[in-house]
């Protein structure tokens, strides 16, 4: 049979590494800047951990683990026949692939608050699993980066969170812009349009404006039972100004005796103002009323990052938790986190060039393999350069010349060294520059050095 790769999974050669490692190295530096730690938790949970944490749409795009051995002994045989799914699931499933990597450290977080000192401050970088359906930047098994603060209710953490943000894609050279609102302007909006009970149902179709335009998300509204009239009082979302501090002012009037909505606005005034005291530049931070992420858990700010440069969906996200923890049953842990999306950030850092020379995994040194003793010593002053940090290697076999080029070539190795008998001889050391096409002669020391 011939081999081929899961829908939504991919292989990484030796560049593509390079350039994660280059990513992820960039983010682990600012995170631990921040002061961050690290966490790392298993790769599966308990199911019942995960299900009913990410809304109708998320639970069904989590991948089930079968049970191990007759996994099918114990299913009720009606269940067979009904095909009933959720009733299968529960009879023959008990684990899953993580979602996401928040929900995991909530159950960390319940597991071991009495040892933990907060507020406590994580950062994880893990592959997560969604069964979605791949397309362009969006795969069934990816990477995500979270910075997570739990133990605080302070709204210093959101604009911190912003700072991280923007330092860190400054640091990668990629122009972002932080779309930033706030669960609780939204639950006021439901307040005012009189649909407190469609909550989730009005957030989640929000959530798609950018990807269905208004038109779809009226029609979607529509088909969650929320009325036209509710609708009609909504339109003014569509039609925002560029100007942050009006759209807060025009909702103030509208939530005039609205108390959650006006919460929400106040919060998100005091995020937004401090980080322009600190030279956020307004460009960079966009209050989006529309904004929803359809996620059950979010209870104040939310944030979302988009590439300037680039058509691609969001490649950060994320917001405040806090009753996140109390579904495992520990409360009054207040959380919030964000998220950075490593496949979708190096696919807009490949297609606009930003990857520098330093992010890539290449040989320095070739050694010519001539056989016989010059191998012995050849060997030798490859030690000393794996010793200084150099990374050197030689060619396996005695070939003919052309084909050691060749390798080199074909590998990106910069420099090839000629250690044959006359240079051992006169203790020298002969190498030349494949990009310039150089070559030098020195003694053994000098090269050595």
């Amino acid at each position: 049979m011939k081999p081929s790769l899961a829908k939504g999974t991919r292989d990484f050669t030796a560049l593509e590494v390079a350039r994660r490692r280059f990513i992820i190295n960039t983010l682990q530096r600012n995170f631990e800047l921040f002061g961050f730690q690290p966490l790392e938790t298993p790769s599966f949970e308990n199911l019942s951990t995960l299900t009913g944490k990410y809304g109708e749409e998320g639970d069904r795009l989590i991948f089930k683990i079968l049970n191990s051995g007759d996994y099918t002994s114990k299913v009720h045989p009606k269940d067979w026949e009904n095909k009933h799914h959720q009733k299968l699931t529960a009879q023959i499933s008990d684990k899953a692939l993580r979602y996401d990597l928040t929900v995991p450290f909530a159950r960390f977080v319940a597991m071991n608050h009495g040892q933990l000192t907060f507020p406590y401050k994580r950062y994880q970088i893990q592959p997560v699993w969604r069964a979605d359906r791949p397309q362009k930047g969006r795969f069934r098994e990816f990477y995500q980066c979270d910075a997570d603060v739990v133990g605080s209710e302070s709204l210093l953490q959101e604009v911190e969170l912003i700072q991280l943000y923007l330092k860190s894609f400054a640091d990668l050279n990629l122009s972002v812009t932080v779309h930033i609102n706030n669960r609780k302007i939204l639950s006021g909006l439901a307040e005012y349009a009189g649909i407190t009970d469609k909550l989730i149902d009005f957030t989640v179709a929000l959530d798609k404006l950018d990807k269905i335009g208004k038109e779809g998300v009226i029609k979607e509204l529509l088909e969650r039972e929320i009325s036209q009239e509710s609708i009609d009082k909504l339109d003014f979302l569509f039609t925002q100004s560029d100007d942050v501090l009006e759209n807060l002012n025009q909702l103030k009037v509208k939530f005039a005796e609205n108390e959650i909505g006006l919460k929400g606005v106040e919060e998100l005034e005091t995020v937004i103002t401090q980080s322009l005291n600190l030279g956020v530049d307004i460009k960079n931070l966009v209050f989006d009323i529309t904004l929803a992420r359809g996620l059950d858990y979010y209870t104040g700010a939310i944030f979302e990052v988009k590439a300037n440069d680039v058509q691609m969906g969001s490649i950060g996200g994320g917001g405040r938790y806090d009753n996140l923890t109390e579904v495992f049953g520990v409360k009054n842990i207040p959380g919030i986190g964000i998220s950075f999306g490593l496949d979708r950030i190096y696919l807009v850092m490949e297609e606009l060039g930003l990857f520098p020379e330093e992010a890539t995994s290449k040989v320095e040194y070739l050694f010519v393999n001539f056989g016989g003793n010059e191998i012995v010593e050849a060997l030798k002053v490859i030690r000393q350069l794996r010793e200084k940090g150099i990374s050197a290697e030689i060619y396996p076999e005695n070939a003919k010349l052309g084909k050691q080029f060749t390798y080199a070539e074909k590998k990106g190795i910069k420099k090839i060294v000629f250690l044959g008998e006359e240079e051992i001889k006169n203790k020298k050391v002969t190498y030349k520059d494949l990009l310039t096409g150089k070559q030098k002669t020195v003694s053994l020391e000098e090269f050595a050095k």
